[in-house]
């Protein structure tokens, strides 16, 4: 099992592309409620304009690559993840540079490997997985659970989120002690605790 560790990725870094080759390839989105909509720190356009992103992929995705690999694309303030197993590095670009082409697209993370798909258990443990480490985040308290979006991939825990220094670094240190996790990847923009304040006073 991989040593485990914390590497922040904020909003203003390169803007490299993470891809994984999914299939079929699936997103990280869900329908969004009004109550959801009203809590998250992204603006209600943005979150809009994530869930576009999220389902655009799905084809964008699949048209470059086909049935080939397996492909996760989630989207937080049109930063986009993108997480999975490709058949060749050569993928990697290719699918970089079609989720890249849609609209909206401010910045992507590449976090995938060239290798076989990961098993159907591993894909089911990695939910598992999220499931316990979302829960830990409630349970803790300390921060605000709802602004923070979990994606595991292989045990690996990604982070993501509009969170201050001092949430992000209770966030993985939160993640990185359940029970499975492997690593934890902070994908993070990140805000002022001014920005939170100011946020907060409006809601």
């Amino acid at each position: 099992m991989l040593n485990r560790r914390t590497t922040l990725v904020t909003a203003g870094l390169a803007t490299t592309l993470a891809l994984s080759a999914c299939a079929p390839l699936l997103v990280g989105g869900a329908a969004l409620s009004g109550a959801l909509m009203y809590s998250d720190r992204r603006t209600s356009g943005a979150q809009v304009e994530d869930q576009a992103i999220e389902f655009k992929a799905g084809p964008k995705v699949r048209s470059v690559l086909g049935e080939r690999g397996h492909v996760n694309v989630t989207s937080y303030n049109r930063m986009v993840l993108i997480t999975g197993e490709v058949p060749a590095e050569a993928d990697r670009a290719t699918v970089d540079q079609a989720v890249a082409s849609i609209e909206n697209v401010r910045s992507t993370v590449n976090e995938t490997a060239v290798m076989g798909a990961a098993s159907l258990t591993a894909r089911s443990n990695d939910s598992i997985i999220s499931g316990k480490v979302k829960a830990a985040l409630v349970d803790d308290g300390e921060i605000q659970a709802t602004a923070i979006k979990v994606v595991t991939e292989r045990a690996v825990v990604y982070l993501m989120g509009r969170v201050t220094e001092r949430e992000a670094a209770k966030a993985a240190q939160v993640a990185s002690a359940v029970s499975g996790v492997s690593k934890v990847v902070r994908v993070f923009e990140i805000i002022t605790e001014a920005e939170l304040q100011a946020w907060q006073a409006k809601h």
